[in-house]
């Protein structure tokens, strides 16, 4: 935006032109005739320092020498390496979009490939994205630290507070937002395993982060002052996942305040350059196998590139009358060496009976424990071919930090591999560190202690007592379905976390 100045100021008529400033004291635009400018102002005298100006300054201020004054960064081509719908790149290209800042992905960027490479590596040497290089050679990689780079003032807080108070916000939505919402969603889209009782950790975390936004936001429009800050863009971008996967309407009815403001955001003209038209989840995204099968089998590369190096294999050429003798009669003295046997399955001899413990355990894994799992396994369970047992651990006594008890159940968990296709249970710690204890619900295939059929399950059965239960007795149903749900009466205990064995 360019206009004469005042009669005052250009007394020879010149048609000097006035030029319009940024926030961070750099002169937008090219400015005509710079050495006759300065010429026509002596008073201007320079090099710096450059005081901060004003977004809508209408002239330099006194003490700037024109021809010294720098020129906006915003005109260097910038470069950001990043794959595709990063969110965390999403901070910095908004960014830019409100300082203006030239900021350039490059379409030949392929994530898993270039930036393993060693020129990216001599600069990046993580290897992580998004990553950022000025055209000066300037290397920027973790995303909060490229948004402030390529953003100006107004977005880093104008002042002293403000500033720690955007601070305070992004920290936030790293700490308290972020590894909540990738443990929740990344199993949705098959990037990594379901862990039910992780999830539901998460999704507590989720809603006390939501709780304390939505009080804050009850009385303001934005986290930083009266105007989008990079607080709201980080915030915002942590959040995206959540809104676009998990957070269905029943889940977000409470925190009527976050979503406005996020609406407000995710709908402002600089949002939607870099995410597009942003869509709401309609239905909470649940866990598939499938899709994190097929997400890894494609990493992994996939059942056809197996077989067609199977196929490619080249034939062994056809050995001399001698040596097929030689060879056979090696093969036969090899037959006298005895070989390992096979492990059998020692329920195999067992009635296949009529529980499909597999999608019980889907069940549990991806439906709500007490509305769905619960009745699901009580009118399928089968009481003639299943048994239900309560374990008790011996030394109670010995158990120290909660941590330690957590790691000997997981041990005896990973020993027992071989039962979990004919076995599920549910192991609780309860108390807390120098005062806790272990006890659990089994559930297998057969009436009799299922861990001395296979010498590798004996390693930890006996330091626990076992006792079966009545599969129709109302106590057992209850106690099943307080372990099964994590929730209850527990006989009195306090009940600290538990592990699931299927």
């Amino acid at each position: 935006m360019t206009a004469p100045f005042p009669k005052a100021l250009d007394p020879a008529g010149q048609g000097l032109k006035q030029n319009r400033f940024d926030a961070i004291g750099t002169i937008s635009g090219k400015l005509p005739n710079v050495a006759q400018n300065a010429a026509a102002f002596p008073n201007l005298k320079g090099p710096g320092p450059f005081p901060k100006i004003p977004c809508d300054s209408p002239v330099p201020p006194p003490g700037i020498d024109l021809a010294t004054f720098p020129m906006s960064s915003q005109t260097l081509y910038r470069t950001l390496y990043t794959y595709p719908d990063n969110f965390r790149a999403f901070k910095a290209l908004i960014a830019a979009q409100y300082s203006g800042a030239d900021v350039k992905v490059p379409s030949n960027f392929k994530f898993g490939a270039t930036n393993k490479e060693a020129g990216f590596l001599a600069k990046f040497p993580l290897g992580k994205v998004p990553a950022f290089e000025s055209k000066n050679g300037d290397c920027v990689f973790e995303s909060n630290a490229i948004a402030q780079f390529v953003g100006n003032a107004q977005l880093q807080g104008t002042n002293q507070k403000d500033a720690a108070l955007v601070t305070q916000w992004i920290n936030f939505g790293d700490n308290e937002v972020l590894p909540a919402a990738c443990t929740w969603v990344f199993p949705c889209l098959g990037v990594t395993q379901y862990n039910k009782q992780e999830t539901e950790k998460a999704k507590e975390q989720v809603k006390k982060a939501m709780t304390v936004l939505n009080n804050y936001l009850s009385t303001r429009t934005f986290l930083v002052g009266e105007r989008i800050s990079q607080a709201d863009i980080s915030v915002c971008c942590n959040l995206l996942m959540l809104y676009q996967n998990v957070m269905d309407p029943g889940f977000r009815q409470p925190f009527k305040h976050v979503n406005r403001w996020f609406t407000t955001l995710v709908n402002q003209p600089q949002f939607r350059k870099v995410i597009g038209d942003f869509k709401f989840c309609t239905k909470m995204a649940e866990f598939d196998g499938k899709k994190y099968a097929e997400f890894h089998g494609q990493q992994g590369g996939g059942k056809k590139d197996k077989k067609e190096k199977k196929e490619s294999k080249p034939k062994q050429a056809p050995l001399p009358k001698q040596e097929k003798a030689s060879k056979k009669k090696e093969e036969e003295e090899e037959d006298d060496v005895p070989k390992e046997k096979e492990s059998k399955d020692p329920f195999a001899s067992m009635p296949k009976g009529t529980f499909n413990m597999d999608e019980f355990k889907r069940e549990y894994s991806n439906k709500d424990t007490i509305t769905e799992a619960l009745p699901y396994f009580w009118k399928n369970f089968d009481k003639e071919n299943y048994s239900i047992w309560y374990c008790e651990y011996l030394y109670n006594d010995e158990l120290a930090k909660v941590f330690m008890t957590c790691n000997l159940v997981g041990g005896m968990f990973q020993r027992l591999d071989k039962l979990r296709k004919n076995a599920f249970a549910s192991m609780c710690i309860f108390g807390e560190d120098g005062n806790n204890s272990i006890s659990g619900i089994w559930i297998w295939k057969g009436h009799e202690l299922a861990f001395p059929l296979d010498p590798n399950w004996q390693v930890d059965y006996e330091s626990y007592k076992w006792e079966k239960l009545d599969a129709n007795s109302p106590k057992t149903k209850t106690l099943v379905d307080e372990y099964f749900a994590w929730e209850g009466k527990f006989d009195g205990k306090s009940f600290n976390q538990g592990k699931i064995f299927k």
